[in-house]
């Protein structure tokens, strides 16, 4: 059975498809416009997921990858964690129906609930535009600390536009979302000043609404 933790309330964060009226919408939207079974396929492979590692799904929506995660990689122990709670009673429902022992809890990402060196892996899709610059830093720092020592932060979020479309649609993005940061490239700098090492791009899409990019940032082994 899915396991809870208590519920707290937060209004500081943008909702999934920036509105509340359209969260029940989410999964529809991410399934017919957002390539969602590409895109987070990609991101789970990237991940490199083993037998035993603890999981930590960063902004888990409507549990989508966290399932995915738990379908694929059965002998690993998975968490979701949103700070919206209308998106997290969906998902809830999604986990309960699919009958997998994954548990959801509401927080911030920039306030993690969890002790340091907590995880063996997380993954975020989709979630780091919604912040603003000090909330992205505050939310890097927070992965670093809850990450085991050569823990592995794998982002599927907007990137650097790379072609004439991505940079059109770039313009209509910095005016509605927190993503001036993602546009300008500016992700994979933020990690190694919070101590990430071996950053990289792994894999670019292009989509309708602009570039999207895997990132990748381990943190390093403790010395001594």
């Amino acid at each position: 059975m899915p396991q809870e933790s208590p519920q707290k309330d937060s209004k500081d964060y943008i909702p999934a498809l920036g509105f509340d009226f359209l969260t029940p919408f989410y999964d529809s939207f991410q399934k017919w416009l957002g390539r969602e079974k590409e895109l987070k396929g990609c991101l789970l492979q990237e991940a490199q997921i083993a037998s035993g590692h603890r999981v930590l799904d960063l902004g888990c929506g409507t549990a989508t990858l966290t399932i995915l995660i738990k379908q694929n990689h059965p002998q690993a122990e998975v968490m979701g964690l949103d700070a919206d709670p209308k998106i997290l009673a969906i998902a809830r429902c999604k986990v309960s129906r699919s009958g997998l022992d994954i548990r959801l809890d509401q927080g911030l990402a920039y306030e993690l609930p969890y002790p340091a060196n907590s995880f063996d892996r997380i993954l975020s899709s989709l979630v780091f535009h919604h912040l603003n610059t000090q909330q992205k830093q505050l939310a890097f720092e927070e992965v670093f600390r809850v990450l085991k020592p050569r823990g592995e932060l794998h982002i599927l979020d907007f990137g650097k536009p790379h072609n004439f479309w991505g940079r059109v649609i770039s313009l209509y993005m910095r005016l509605h979302e927190e993503a001036a940061d993602n546009i300008s490239g500016l992700l994979p700098e933020m990690l190694r000043q919070e101590g990430f090492e071996h950053v990289s791009e792994t894999v670019r899409f292009m989509t309708l609404f602009g570039t999207i990019s895997v990132y990748r940032g381990q943190k390093p082994q403790e010395k001594g």
